[in-house]
């Protein structure tokens, strides 16, 4: 789910430019609320009414500024919600602050949840953002530009949406989120920008709007728009940790990636060293057998670890490289 909410800006009176041409606001009677109590239960029916919906493997996107973001971000919590990050989309070429008296409104914040604390199960293309981002991991900061120019939808010259968001925002939520042939809810749907994303990378989409000239223009920009029939490769479905085939260390000693009696070492410590034993366990020097999981628990002191992260093995020259390099090998052959 993506949404877009009303953002209670709480406007009083005209806003002019230096040489007095009028500023184009958000004075739409859909933010118009009588006071905060009003917008926080609005608020709190339409994400009940998103839970209700939204899958146990799902999760759920909301915008906002500093007008409404925080109202939303703690009855979001009030309900259940297990927020994930919050993104700030900083805008490379932001409105500026006419008057003077106070900073330019640069930015807007996303915030990313899943239904509950205890849901295991969620989509993140970790790989494909990083992808995006010239293979380096993608932070919560994105710099995108509004929504402009020919990309802005218009009505006999003027604005169709007075905050209608770039594709490219949708872009980067729907792609790290979601799956070809997934359905993507907008309760807010405006003019159609998440529907248009959606339709683009071969998601189904559901939208919501209430105001009929939005829904004439999102009509209208959907129906230029044929149905993606690109691979799902293509459209950016890639197996996660969590999707991937599993792979059980004993794997890499049959497949002769690693031999039995070989040395790893933990966190490429010389001093903590293990021998590889046939049957996929390991075996500390003072003869304490395990898996790379439960002896790297140990030796580091703690409840758990992911031993595929914490292991490494020297390479031909020497090199400490961690065994999930040989795992993701593996699996790139078996798929």
């Amino acid at each position: 789910m993506f949404a877009d909410p009303p953002y209670n800006l709480q406007l009083r009176g005209e806003l002019r430019r230096p040489n007095q041409t009028r500023v184009n606001a958000v004075d739409d009677a859909w933010d118009q609320f009588e006071d905060f109590a009003a917008y926080d239960q609005f608020t709190r029916e339409w994400l009940t009414a998103c839970r209700r919906v939204l899958k146990d493997t799902g999760t759920l996107w909301v915008i906002g500024s500093y007008h409404n973001i925080y109202r939303v971000g703690a009855i979001l919590q009030e309900l259940g919600f297990w927020l994930l990050n919050d993104i700030v989309w900083v805008k490379t070429n932001p409105m500026p602050n006419f008057r003077g008296v106070r900073f330019t409104n640069a930015h807007e914040t996303l915030l990313w949840c899943k239904k509950s604390r205890d849901q295991k199960r969620y989509t993140f293309h970790y790989h494909a953002l990083k992808s995006m981002n010239d293979d380096k991991q993608m932070r919560s900061d994105w710099e995108i530009p509004l929504c402009t120019g020919a990309e802005r939808l218009k009505v006999n010259g003027a604005k169709a949406h007075t905050t209608q968001k770039p594709e490219a925002l949708l872009y980067r939520v729907i792609l790290a989120s979601s799956n070809p042939g997934d359905i993507v809810l907008d309760p807010f749907f405006g003019t159609g920008t998440t529907g248009a994303v959606a339709r683009k990378l071969g998601r189904h989409f559901v939208g919501i709007e209430r105001e009929a000239g939005y829904i004439e223009a999102a009509r209208a920009r959907l129906d230029t728009l044929a149905a993606t029939s690109l691979d799902d490769d293509a459209l950016g479905r890639w197996p996660t940790r969590r999707s991937a085939p599993r792979i059980p260390f004993a794997a890499l000693l049959e497949n002769s990636l690693l031999q039995p009696g070989q040395t790893l070492y933990l966190d490429r410590h010389p001093d903590q060293a293990a021998t590889v034993l046939a049957d996929g366990s390991l075996r500390l020097p003072d003869g304490t057998r395990g898996s790379i999981h439960k002896l790297g628990a140990l030796l580091r002191g703690l409840p758990a670890c992911n031993g595929w992260e914490h292991w490494y093995y020297k390479d031909a020259d020497g090199a400490f490289v961690v065994i999930d390099r040989l795992r993701e090998k593996l699996r790139t052959e078996t798929i």
